[in-house]
């Protein structure tokens, strides 16, 4: 069983992206949990106590991040399918964001 975390950095800004909608899905798109980025850009614990060896989706909300600040953007969403496996106990996800690129990497 595992846990998910996640953080998301505003590359333009150079700064943590606060208030950025993230969802997290089953490979299939079953919703399974949300939360909001915190001030540090951070979302601690996304998700159940525990995930199960599978896939997942992860879905950051760019475009409502951009445009809560004016910015118009590329991608209204960034979705990562990411695997779990078992022997691992915790998941990162972390994004670096700008209005028209985006970086996404197996954080520690």
């Amino acid at each position: 069983m595992s846990y998910l975390s996640a953080h998301v950095l505003d590359a333009s800004a150079g700064t943590p992206a606060a208030d950025v909608t993230v969802e997290l899905a089953s490979e299939s798109g079953d919703p399974i949990a949300s939360a909001r980025t915190d001030g540090d850009g951070r979302v601690a614990d996304l998700g159940p106590d525990a995930l199960e060896a599978g896939h997942y989706r992860i879905t950051f909300g760019s475009g409502e991040y951009f445009a809560s600040r004016g910015t118009d953007c590329f991608y209204p969403s960034v979705t990562v399918l990411f695997a779990v496996s078992a022997d691992q106990p915790h998941y990162h996800v972390p994004l670096l964001l700008s209005p028209y690129s985006y970086t996404t990497y197996r954080g520690s």
